[in-house]
């Protein structure tokens, strides 16, 4: 089985609905976009379009290496798994991400990871996202 990623296509067909980021925060049983894995964001409205910051899956995650307990363990095929019991919250891995795209969960003091599920790739109407195979 290949490890998965998800990759953002081509930002100019974003549009900014955010459909991504409430099926990412759904599908773990949270309504809004606070939780989410994945972030739309303006870079100057309509006439400038959107960007979606996600995960990357690097190989040799910057992340994984500056976190101090071991909460993060690197992925086959690159990126991340987070073990919430060992993460102390320090925030090391969200200020090594060279890419922003380790989010915060505020009300745990942990980070919010990708998963790598590709399900946000489903609700993206204007195929800006694909859930792709990792190249070794």
């Amino acid at each position: 089985m290949c490890a998965k990623r998800v990759s953002v296509v081509d930002n100019e067909r974003c549009v900014g609905c955010q459909l991504c980021m409430f099926a990412c925060s759904r599908r773990l049983g949270y309504g809004g976009l606070g939780l989410s894995a994945i972030l739309v964001k303006s870079t100057g409205g309509i006439e400038r379009g959107f960007t979606v910051i996600v995960c990357r899956a690097c190989q040799s995650p910057p992340c994984q290496k500056v976190c101090p307990t071991g909460a993060l363990t690197a992925r086959e095929g690159g990126g991340v798994r987070l073990n919430q019991d060992k993460c102390i919250g320090c925030g090391h891995c969200r200020d090594a991400c060279p890419f922003g795209a380790i989010f915060w969960n505020y009300e745990l003091n942990k980070p919010i990871v990708c998963l790598y599920c590709g399900y946000c790739v489903n609700y993206c109407p204007y195929k800006v996202l694909s859930f792709e195979g990792v190249r070794k």
